[in-house]
């Protein structure tokens, strides 16, 4: 069954997923300007239907119960359209292409809208290909600074934070990492929420729109 297949069946249970199926909501820009809350993938794969999906880490962990040992694969997924959108999402499942599955609508859930822009003072190019201002992300141990960077400069980063940026749409951008970096989902959350925090801060121009 396509994806195509899945959507014609998908019968929305909350109120969002509603007015999308319905048509009512055409645009993810509207969804997050009105503030409403994601609560099923499908809608995700309606009004991002290019997203790409990317498998950061998966690992075999275990843990001892009552009845012995339990073995579960943990998988950490990155969704983007390269366009301004990312999502990071993790899971655990006992089947590998279940843990992938999981995380990957995780992902979907927690997808976030990045802002762009040229802030570096080195560039005047004016275009959204790098970050608009310095800002920084969290997760556990690890903190990620991202700084804004002139055309040409590329993605200066750890692989992991690289291929969050790509599919976010950044293209030039100059990244510093503390903490236990070799923590690739700290590492990657901490990058998402760097790029989440590009669209939460409030800059001088938000007040004058």
């Amino acid at each position: 069954m396509n994806n195509a297949q899945t959507l014609d069946m998908w019968i929305p249970k909350t109120q969002v997923g509603k007015m999308v199926k319905e048509g009512r909501i055409t645009s993810i820009d509207e969804i997050f300007r009105r503030n409403l809350p994601i609560l099923e993938p499908e809608i995700i794969d309606v009004l991002l239907p290019n997203l790409k999906m990317e498998i950061i880490d998966v690992t075999l962990v275990q843990k001892m119960t009552d009845a012995g040992r339990v073995s579960k694969y943990r998988a950490t997924v990155v969704v983007g359209n390269e366009d301004g959108y990312v999502g990071v999402g993790k899971s655990k499942a006992r089947q590998f292409r279940d843990s992938i599955s999981k995380a990957t609508r995780n992902a979907k859930l927690n997808i976030t809208p990045v802002r762009r822009g040229c802030g570096s003072w080195e560039c005047t190019c004016g275009e959204p290909h790098s970050v608009p201002f310095v800002v920084s992300g969290k997760s556990g141990s690890v903190t990620v600074i991202l700084k804004p960077a002139p055309k040409g400069t590329g993605l200066v980063a750890g692989d992991v934070a690289k291929r969050i940026l790509r599919l976010a749409g950044i293209k030039d951008v100059w990244v510093n990492s503390f903490g236990e970096t070799r923590t690739s989902y700290n590492f990657a959350r901490a990058t998402y929420m760097a790029l989440r925090n590009t669209y939460k801060i409030v800059t001088p121009m938000d007040w004058v729109r």
